[in-house]
């Protein structure tokens, strides 16, 4: 196949590039699958489609985090027309130099993009961040696990936490690099989120982006049946680091159950 390379935007002087980003472990996957490809197919890259399946994401959610890369110079993007009819693709590589540390100066534009539909509610008036990103979790909640689990409130602690698991895949769709640890002989799930993606943001208006995290944990769980849950959101526990405590208060069976 014959390719033509069309005219993209140039990659970010050196000076300007940086690692802050790859703190997400998602984004470290991306740029060390692009990094690992073989030297045949490196230079030319990947489209978002054929790297979300490599590192099994949803295509848009590849995208989203591509986008910031690209603007931060780790990563080059490019146009590639086949000598057949149809649109040309667009294709990311590694950027070629060493990384510097940056901050994260896409946080505003992204969060905006991802919740402008969510903040009015459909009587016109305005949601709150936490009511934004609950109704946000409700939409999409259910399209980014990979199974659906039962709609009736856990009765077991085993269960709970299977769904607290799920909250936390949809977390890591969002570039968090999530650890979990259980408390309360299970009914307590105590989440350290590292690598806010909106870590600008939140260090500025953590009303709005801690409101709009303690929403999307809470809304996914209220899709998965979970609406008897108590939770709380510390900022910046260190630096990079918040921490969540989400504790059902649902009554377990005394055999457990498979709700």
């Amino acid at each position: 196949m014959n390719v033509t390379r069309l005219p993209s935007q140039p990659p970010v002087p050196p000076g300007d590039e940086g690692a802050g980003l790859l703190r997400s472990a998602v984004r470290r996957d991306i740029v060390d699958t692009l990094a690992n490809l073989e030297p045949a197919v490196r230079e030319d890259g990947l489209t978002a489609k054929e790297l979300g399946e490599l590192v099994g994401l949803h295509t848009t959610t590849v995208r989203f985090h591509l986008d910031q890369l690209v603007g931060a110079g780790i990563l080059t993007s490019h146009f590639v027309r086949s000598s057949g009819a149809g649109r040309p693709s667009k294709r990311y590589a590694v950027a070629p130099g060493e990384l510097e540390p940056t901050e994260d100066a896409e946080g505003y534009k992204v969060l905006a993009g991802l919740l402008a539909e969510m903040f009015v509610r459909s009587d016109g008036a305005p949601m709150t961040p936490e009511e934004a990103g609950a109704a946000w979790a409700h939409t999409h909640a259910p399209s980014l696990v990979h199974h659906s689990p039962s709609s009736e409130p856990a009765r077991s602690p085993g269960v709970w936490l299977s769904k607290v698991g799920l909250m936390i895949d949809v977390l890591r769709e969002w570039g968090y690099t999530p650890n979990l640890r259980t408390d309360s002989s299970g009914r307590t799930a105590e989440v350290t989120l590292e690598s806010c993606p909106f870590l600008s943001l939140a260090r500025t208006n953590p009303e709005v982006v801690c409101g709009v995290h303690r929403g999307l944990m809470r809304g996914t769980l209220e899709v998965f049946g979970e609406t008897e849950t108590e939770l709380s959101l510390e900022p910046f526990v260190e630096p990079h680091r918040c921490l969540a405590h989400v504790t059902t208060r649902a009554p377990f069976s005394r055999s457990g159950g498979t709700a």
